[in-house]
Parts: structure tokens; C-alpha cells; sequence
């Protein structure tokens, strides 16, 4: 996964896995009561390990939930075509989220090496073909920035920066629900902004000591394993780190925690820097590494804090409101968008 990418679960991807029949997943959605004047979008979050669909209102309602795991290359679309095809019916438009860099035209210009093959993908043109619905694509953390911004936890701020930190770290920067995408499409990418450090760490694009190198989910796992020789996920480090503070608390507890710190640090001086470049009304903090709760957001606060000036320094940290449907959401609420303002659904 490239640090344009989001992924909320905690630990590293393994290995893709045969294609397996769709699971029907109803959990945490509403039951589907529309009538005639309510416009539904088909919304798909395509990922490295899992494809969803389902369909979305304009206040962010997800009706329906479908999965299945991502196959190899060639069957990605093929394998999103057929779990969408029986909501097609239901839905006026269709809004696609994707990993990878999606250009202005929605072509993949540049994808995480998890799909194999997807770069240079049209996949508008293909979804449109395919499901005859006028299709927006967009990446997969402007998508989930967009639900967070539209009708999640930052719905009340003019301007907002969502941060995804998971298996990479990224971003998506929002003005008045409308994602800011750049001139080629990497917008909101501050999983590749500079770290305050010169530790030296590869980055997964080649750079040296950027944020997500550090503070990725993998990043604290290598920086444990570096300095205990222990081997353990993240979710079993998170769990030594919240015992530091007892009295009895071990070696390990306490070195768990400070190497959750060292990297919570590092991000809320990156996000300091973001803060004070573009004065947003709200932050949010999404992705499996917020799971770590306390040992990981009161550091990065703090240093957060310290280096914002006065203005960006009141701006609140919020923690994702709409969790791992907030892809699903933001591609359908995109659709919509695009909808409503007769626009070809072509994202900008």
C-alpha cells in the first residue's frame, strides 16, 4: 500500500487470496425505504485486500453493504462488476474509490503494488460500459475524506484535513465537502511530507524519512522489532504500551509505549506543519494506528500543539466518526454531487 492509499486495519496486508464468493453484510446500515424522489448512488471501495459496494443516499445513509476479497489484476473490475450489477437498478449514478492516484479523466496513473496491473486502468470508462450509470472515481482517502468532511466528524468545518494513518498514511484535504485534488491528483498526500528527522528510513516511494516511514502502522512495527528484536504486531504492541503507566509495568511495556510516542511526535509535527500551511476548522485522525488510543494521541497532540501557531493551534483533532463504510459513503456521496450539479461525474 502507497501512503495515497487508505487502509484502516492495523496490520501489514498478507497476501491476496483466491476470489471467494460475495458476503452479504447488513451490519450498521439502514434498511432501504426510499421512494421514487430519493436518489440512491451505487458506491464501490476497491482496496488492496477487499472490494465493497453498496448504495448511498445524499445524507451519507449506506443501505446496503456487499464484500468480497480483491483478486489478482485483470479480475479486479470483473470482480466489481458482478457484486454491483444487482443494486445497478436501484441507483442513478455510481462513484468509485479506489488505491492509487486517479487522474482527471478517471484513469490510474499510478497504483500501490497490491494491484497488480491497475495502473493506467480506465476504469470510468469501464464502470460507465459496464453499468451504464455516469461514474465518478476518485482516490480511496479523498473518498473517505469526503464522508468525514460531507457528513462525518469534521461536517461542521468550512475547511478540514482528514489523515488516514493505517498500512500507509494518507490525506485528503476538503473545503465546503469538496475534495481538493491537485493538479495530477495527489492532493492531501502527507503520508509524503518530510518527517523532523534524518533517521535515514525508505519510504515506500523511494524517498528517504517521509511521515509514513514513521509512523505508519509497519513503521512502529520495524521500530519495535529494531529496538527490542521482538517481532509483534501492532495490535500486540498497543496492548504492552497501555499497561506503561501501571506500577508494576515491565521493560517491554515501557519500550512499547516510548516507540508509540516517538512516532506519534514525528505526525503531529507533520500535521503542525499542514495545520499552519492551510488552516483547516478540523482534523481528523482516521486509520487502524488511532486505534492505539491514548499512547499514540496524546504525544502527537502535544507536539501537534507546540508547533502550530496561534490561529491553527485551537483547531480540534477529531477522531473518524463513520469508520471503515467512510470510503463507500464518500464515493457515493461524490456520485451524487456530481449528479446534482449536471456535471459528466469526471472528479477534479
Amino acid at each position: 500500500m502507497t501512503a495515497h492509499s487508505r487502509d484502516t486495519g492495523m496490520p501489514s496486508p498478507g497476501r491476496r487470496t483466491a476470489m471467494t464468493a460475495p458476503s452479504h453484510d447488513t451490519a450498521m446500515t439502514a434498511p432501504d425505504r426510499r421512494s421514487e424522489d430519493t436518489p440512491l448512488a451505487l458506491a464501490v471501495d476497491i482496496g488492496g485486500t477487499k472490494i465493497a459496494v453498496g448504495l448511498v443516499a445524499a445524507d451519507g445513509t449506506l443501505h446496503e453493504r456487499r464484500r468480497t476479497v480483491t483478486p489478482a489484476g485483470p479480475s479486479i473490475l470483473p470482480a466489481v462488476f458482478e457484486l454491483a450489477r444487482p443494486l445497478v437498478g436501484r441507483a442513478m449514478a455510481c462513484g468509485i474509490g479506489t488505491a492509487g492516484t486517479v487522474g482527471p479523466l478517471g484513469r490510474i496513473a499510478s497504483a500501490t503494488d497490491l494491484l497488480t496491473g491497475w495502473a493506467g486502468t480506465d476504469v470510468k470508462g469501464a464502470a460507465e460500459s459496464a453499468l451504464g450509470l455516469p461514474t465518478a472515481v476518485l482516490n480511496d482517502c479523498h473518498a473517505a475524506g469526503a464522508a468525514e468532511a460531507r457528513v462525518g466528524a469534521a461536517r461542521d468545518a468550512r475547511t478540514a484535513l482528514v489523515v488516514a494513518i493505517g498500512t500507509g498514511i494518507g490525506g485528503a484535504v476538503c473545503v465546503e465537502g469538496r475534495v481538493l485534488t491537485g493538479a495530477s491528483g495527489t492532493a492531501g498526500a502527507i503520508g509524503h511530507l518530510p518527517a523532523p528527522t534524518d533517521a535515514g528510513v525508505r519510504c515506500s516511494c523511494g524517498a528517504l524519512d517521509h511521515i509514513e516511514a514513521h509512523a505508519s502502522g509497519p513503521a512502529i512495527e520495524r521500530a519495535y522489532l529494531h529496538t527490542t528484536g521482538r517481532a509483534l504486531t501492532l495490535t500486540e504492541i498497543g496492548r504492552l504500551a497501555s499497561q506503561a503507566t501501571a506500577s508494576i509495568a515491565a521493560t517491554s511495556h515501557e519500550t512499547a509505549a516510548r516507540v508509540i510516542a516517538e512516532a506519534a511526535v514525528l505526525m503531529g509535527r507533520v500535521l503542525a506543519g499542514a495545520a499552519n500551511l492551510i488552516d483547516p476548522g478540523a482534523i481528523v485522525i482516521a486509520g487502524g494506528v488511532s486505534m492505539l488510543g491514548p499512547a499514540l494521541l496524546r504525544p502527537m497532540e502535544a507536539a501537534f500543539r507546540a508547533e502550530t501557531l496561534p490561529g491553527p493551534s485551537a483547531v480540534p483533532l477529531l477522531p473518524a466518526r463513520l469508520g471503515a463504510d467512510a470510503g463507500l459513503v464518500g464515493a457515493g456521496l461524490e456520485a451524487l454531487s456530481h449528479l446534482e450539479n449536471g456535471s459528466s461525474c469526471a472528479v477534479s
